[in-house]
């Protein structure tokens, strides 16, 4: 069986991808890549693109260089174009028009298509039918961070292959790579939950903000002290200054393009970006206080099993003091609730809820449901 660089350890890939390869074996025309950040799927992406276009090659060395330095000419690679979001400018001449077009120089032609979970509806209608009934030289490669984000009709055309969740220590091991402290890496690492990209998120930037927004959340209901702490506030400011820093990123885009757009086209620009900027705040808020309140259920669910004797079990590696003192004298089944009334409240959030009032009312549910 062919091995390929990035699925090294991931065995379902591995024997996907190694039979696809091997004499006799038929590559699929389109595979959707998921699992965490940071697991090897963009090398194996590269890996097996350069074995697919190498396949009958007089020179196929000479075609994986190519295909590693992204210079082979049978080779696209797609990313998106708008902060958050792939457009339907991004796939509709790159892959669309392209894929019905003869390889220049192999005999296939192969698209690899990153974070197909921000595809939006329109830019996945247009791929449908190249998904649906690609030339015979077409091979697509999709690849997501969250399965369940990509659209059901992308989902259902592709072949899953899955890439599994990194060891602790080897997440750890890369965040000291950063520069991190070793207790942090490693609280960083469990906390990201197999998430290698989540795990520098949470050690970078301002991800120890929002750790401790996370913590003074969880620790003020524990203590009973919600109506003084109004303890939300740290994880709105949080998620408030991530949206910020995305719509600045557009608002910039969006200047640049105004330069060199006739007088005419400028409110229609104008105005198409007015509607992305309210698209990706929304987006990137949500993200980051869904991320936030996950930090406030692993609290619970490390008190838990502190209260539980279980210590060793914890993802908050580097707090074990502040977690033995909120396990004191607790009941474990009271915590396992806690976990319940957040995980109910991320749910929620999913709908158009006003995100103020929803932590507000979380709070003080959790100080109820915990009183002793």
């Amino acid at each position: 069986m062919v091995e390929l660089a990035g699925t090294e350890q991931h065995a379902h890939a591995r024997a996907t991808l190694g039979a696809a390869l091997s004499p006799g074996g038929r590559p699929s025309h389109a595979y959707l890549f998921h699992g965490p950040a940071g697991t090897g799927k963009r090398t194996a992406a590269r890996a097996f693109a350069a074995a697919l276009l190498a396949d009958g090659a007089p020179d196929p060395d000479g075609v994986r260089t190519r295909v590693a330095h992204g210079t082979h000419p049978d080779l696209t690679w797609v990313t998106p174009s708008g902060a958050h979001e792939m457009l339907v400018g991004d796939v509709e001449e790159p892959v669309v028009a392209a894929a019905s077009m003869t390889p220049f120089e192999a005999s296939r032609r192969v698209f690899v298509i990153e974070r197909a979970d921000t595809m939006i509806e329109q830019a996945a209608n247009k791929l449908l039918k190249t998904l649906e009934e690609p030339a015979p030289f077409v091979h697509l490669i999709l690849l997501t961070d969250s399965l369940t984000e990509v659209l059901p009709t992308v989902r259902s055309r592709c072949q899953l292959v899955r890439f599994d969740a990194l060891p602790v220590e080897q997440i750890a091991e890369r965040l000291g790579r950063h520069g991190i402290a070793p207790e942090a890496a490693d609280a960083c690492a469990r906390l990201s939950l197999g998430d290698s990209a989540r795990a520098l998120e949470l050690a970078l930037g301002d991800g120890p903000a929002l750790r401790g927004g996370a913590e003074a959340f969880a620790r003020a209901a524990l203590a009973g002290e919600v109506g003084s702490a109004k303890p939300w506030g740290r994880l709105l400011a949080v998620r408030k200054a991530r949206g910020d820093v995305a719509v600045t990123e557009l608002e910039e885009r969006l200047a640049d393009e105004l330069e060199v757009v006739s007088r005419r086209e400028r409110r229609r620009l104008e105005n198409d970006y007015a509607e992305r900027i309210r698209r990706t705040r929304r987006r990137v808020e949500t993200a980051g206080l869904d991320l936030g309140l996950q930090l406030v259920a692993l609290w619970f669910r490390d008190a838990a099993c502190v209260a539980w004797q279980t210590p060793e079990l914890v993802h908050h590696a580097d707090r074990a003091a502040e977690l033995s003192a909120d396990a004191a004298g607790r009941d474990p089944q009271r915590l396992r609730g806690a976990v319940e009334l957040v995980e109910e409240t991320r749910r929620r959030l999913r709908s158009n809820v006003t995100e103020e009032l929803a932590l507000e009312a979380l709070a003080y549910r959790l100080e109820e449901r915990l009183a002793a």
